[in-house]
């Protein structure tokens, strides 16, 4: 492995929050960070050891902040192509140019769930209104129409209750302009009647050793995760499976660092895989206060040649997002002892800004 020495400089393209949490696990093993992003004042900027406040597309910038770095990873995946192509130029970059182009984009996320033999919800391609008719004809509403990329926390979505809703959802999507695709532009989803949603974090090192989280439970509230709960109310056999689909998916996709996978759980105990993401991810924050080594140290670990370990969870758990005015009222967590507080540093709580979250433990059962 190609284990970077103490003092060596990890640099983090993406200057949010999760960045801020990967520079504050990098600093306890000893690394510095560089961030780099589009943003003043920003979560990750506050933390870092040093930072690059840059469009994606300077060059310029580029260059430097990849001279500057031992090692390159990611705190989001819909990082422009031509910016992630430039950096693996130029310095090591861990994940994989092929991990974020599969991850970034709908189409080729659920072609390589189903070449790893993993199973989605139906879904069909979309390039156009007509498209979506004719779609619709074959997977009867409810559905969900989603853009291929760039889409999250409900951003790029579109529900259909019914075949009369489809140029209304189409306009939402598109903003009522025509589009110019580079692939499939659009996704319709058949809705899942599903008993809960999981997700799986794993992480994966350089000696391809998978070492994964247990499930969390998540529920969502204005199509964003509320709460993640840990453990998850599902059977060991349900717990199994999702720790085999999400190691395999590492696995493939040859990956270094963390990759999050989303499931649905239907009634009959089948599981479903909707998403995924190779970054840490909301739905594993609660591995900050309830286990030995989190998510962030994890990647932190795989991506600078450090063994993976066992996380050892020793408390259950829920995370608690805080969004938008939520961080005003934290009078009933800061007074109670089994609550640990994570916040930001955003100035500003607009509705719907992730603000902050806050995982309260119990004794594991």
């Amino acid at each position: 492995m190609q284990r970077l020495s103490p003092g060596a400089t990890i640099g983090i393209l993406g200057n949010g929050q999760l960045g801020r949490m990967l520079c504050l696990a990098a600093a306890r093993l000893g690394y510095r960070t560089h961030v780099y992003g589009p943003e003043t004042d920003s979560p990750a900027e506050q933390v870092a050891s040093q930072s690059t406040v840059a469009a994606y597309d300077d060059e310029k910038a580029l260059a430097a902040f990849a001279d500057a770095a031992d090692v390159v990873t990611f705190e989001f995946e819909n990082v422009p192509a031509a910016a992630a192509a430039f950096l693996a130029a130029h310095t090591q970059v861990r994940p994989t140019w092929k991990a974020l182009e599969v991850c970034q984009d709908r189409v080729k996320e659920k072609q390589f769930f189903a070449s790893i033999g993993a199973a989605t919800p139906n879904w069909k391609p979309l390039n156009s209104l007509q498209d979506l008719e004719s779609a619709v004809r074959s997977l009867e509403p409810p559905a969900v129409l989603k853009t291929a990329r760039l889409g999250y926390d409900g951003k790029g979505q579109a529900k259909l209750h019914s075949a009369g809703d489809t140029k209304a959802a189409w306009d939402a999507i598109t903003g009522g302009k025509p589009i110019q695709p580079n692939g499939a532009f659009a996704v319709l989803e058949a809705f899942v009647d599903f008993r809960c949603e999981i997700s799986v974090i794993a992480a994966r090192g350089q000696d391809g050793k998978v070492v994964c989280f247990e499930p969390s439970e998540n529920d969502h509230a204005n199509h964003m995760l509320a709460t993640s709960t840990v453990p998850a109310r599902v059977p060991a056999e349900t717990v199994a499976e999702a720790i085999r689909i999400a190691t395999k998916a590492a696995e493939a996709l040859d990956l270094v660092g963390l990759l999050a996978v989303e499931m649905f759980v239907t009634p009959s105990g089948a599981i479903l895989c909707n998403e995924m993401a190779p970054r840490p991810h909301n739905s594993g924050h609660w591995t900050q206060d309830a286990c030995g080594t989190d998510q962030f140290e994890q990647m932190v670990r795989a991506v600078a040649g450090l063994p993976l370990v066992d996380p050892m969870r020793h408390a259950d758990a829920v995370m608690h997002n805080l969004v938008g005015p939520d961080v005003n009222d934290l009078d009933r967590y800061l007074s109670d002892p089994h609550a640990h507080i994570h916040l930001y540093g955003k100035r500003e709580a607009r509705p719907g800004r992730k603000m902050g979250h806050v995982n309260v433990l119990r004794p594991k059962i």
